[in-house]
């Protein structure tokens, strides 16, 4: 099975957080909210990445989710 990746994108004044081509959730006020709920779905569905946009719809951070493969061997 390929790996599970959750997006947390910028929509206007908003964000929302996509994973296989589906938004997960209703439209989040602020980022972090958005990155709590796409945590809770990849721990719920045997981890993944999540990556998270900035308001510049450009690649902010990465984050690996456990149980997810995480392929650097040390945490950061």
């Amino acid at each position: 099975m390929a790996a599970q990746q959750a997006f947390v994108i910028p929509v206007g004044t908003f964000w929302v957080v996509r994973a296989n081509s589906e938004n997960l959730g209703d439209l989040q006020r602020t980022q972090a909210s958005a990155i709590t709920v796409a945590r809770e779905w990849l721990q719920n569905h045997g981890g993944g990445e999540l990556v998270i946009l900035g308001e510049d719809g450009k690649i902010r951070a990465k984050d690996t989710i456990y149980p997810g493969n995480d392929p650097r061997n040390i945490r950061g």
